[in-house]
């Protein structure tokens, strides 16, 4: 019977480790960060699904490779789920942050740079210049979790 109330009391002790970790400024900005982020992809990649045509008529020319218009679009929601699990836990999963930074800036980059060489419209460039400001919080959020 000692022997559970001993556990009973460690796990407490445990409970309350974790409790105090997740009040840490750090660890809030981190996972408040990461669930605007996914839910914010959530809300903009998924409509992506149902507005193929759509896009081809408002924006011509039509999407000639279906393929790789899904597969972006199964892509980019699969990392909504990554900052799911990385709002969770930000100090567990902080190593899995750098592949995020990477994620919201190899769009935001590339995007600016279509948009310089005049092969871009001026608002397909407001969803870059967010990807880019979650690239920085995500970044700040990396080394504010540093233990």
């Amino acid at each position: 019977m000692k022997t559970a109330w001993l556990a009973l009391g460690d796990a407490c002790t445990h409970v309350i480790q974790f409790l105090r970790m997740l009040a840490r400024p750090a660890m809030k900005f981190a996972r408040i960060t990461f669930y605007v982020a996914a839910i914010w992809g959530f809300l903009v990649i998924t409509p992506l699904y149902f507005i193929f045509d759509t896009i081809g008529r408002q924006d011509p020319p039509a999407i000639t490779h279906p393929g790789f218009y899904y597969g972006f679009v199964g892509c980019g929601l699969a990392w909504q789920f990554a900052f799911f699990v990385i709002a969770r836990d930000p100090i567990r999963f902080r190593a899995l942050m750098l592949p995020s930074i990477f994620e919201k800036f190899s769009f935001a980059i590339p995007q600016t740079v279509l948009f310089l060489q005049h092969r871009l419209h001026a608002t397909d460039l407001v969803l870059a210049g967010i990807d880019a400001v979650l690239g920085i919080l995500f970044l700040l959020a990396f080394f504010k979790t540093s233990a």
